[in-house]
């Protein structure tokens, strides 16, 4: 129970690796707010945490990650249901392929507004209520394309590699009041976002997979767990690569 009387708060968590993790952190005796726009989906991970993690308790917050409003609100209400924030771990995004010549600006918006701003805007909310404490991890969810790029992700890209540069300069920023800041950069990990991809293109990376097997939501969950964890305690700044061994 190593989160005990801690509480986090999870993007994106109706599904796949944000699920993973708001589950993780209950297992381990964190109280968990659950942020996304799909009511059903969060209950189903609820459920899930009340079968493995009867203990916690689990608060449902509907909102919209590209709205900096929202993310406010939604922040204020998890504070207001759990008197605090511990840990907090920007998940959510989106990915959409387009080639660059085919690339409309309002998709651009969308994916830069999903994928990188409303993590700035998570990062700002939460850093007030942490600098109180003088304690708290933050976790950006990026990608091996924000390492490598790929073609027909540019945007998509562009936004992961953008989430790179905000954990340096925020960890430089926070970490006078012992607040960590951290990347986590999944590659191929069975999720419904990954399930849509064609066949070829998933063979082509678990070709390049040292492990040679794709990833598990909980292959991610535990390593933001280490992160938010007492053993991490002198870690900050960093981008941890999840990926099977294709980025070396």
């Amino acid at each position: 129970m190593m989160f005990a009387e801690k509480v986090a708060l999870v993007t994106g968590a109706s599904r796949g690796i944000g699920r993973a993790i708001a589950v993780d952190f209950a297992v381990h005796g964190a109280d968990v707010a659950l942020v996304g726009r799909d009511r059903a989906a969060l209950d189903e991970t609820v459920a899930e945490i009340t079968a493995l993690a009867p203990q916690a308790r689990a608060h449902i917050v509907l909102g919209d990650v590209a709205d900096a409003a929202a993310v406010e609100a939604f922040v204020a209400e998890t504070i207001a249901q759990f008197g605090r924030i511990d840990f907090a771990v920007a998940n959510a995004g989106q990915s959409v392929d387009a080639l660059l010549l085919r690339l409309k600006p309002e998709l651009l918006d969308q994916l830069l507004g999903v994928n990188l701003k409303s993590a700035f805007y998570l990062a700002g909310a939460v850093a007030k209520p942490m600098m109180k404490q003088r304690a708290g991890s933050i976790v950006f969810m990026s990608s091996i394309v924000g390492l490598t790029g790929n073609a027909g992700q540019a945007a998509y890209a562009a936004a992961k590699a953008g989430l790179l540069g905000l954990t340096k300069s925020l960890a430089k920023e926070l970490g006078s009041r012992n607040i960590r800041v951290n990347a986590v950069a999944p590659g191929l990990i069975e999720t419904a976002m990954t399930e849509k991809m064609p066949d070829a293109a998933r063979e082509y990376i678990l070709k390049q997979t040292a492990l040679g097997r794709a990833g598990r939501p909980q292959d991610v969950s535990g390593v933001v767990r280490f992160l938010c964890s007492d053993a991490a305690a002198y870690v900050t700044g960093q981008t941890i690569v999840v990926d099977g061994g294709v980025v070396m």
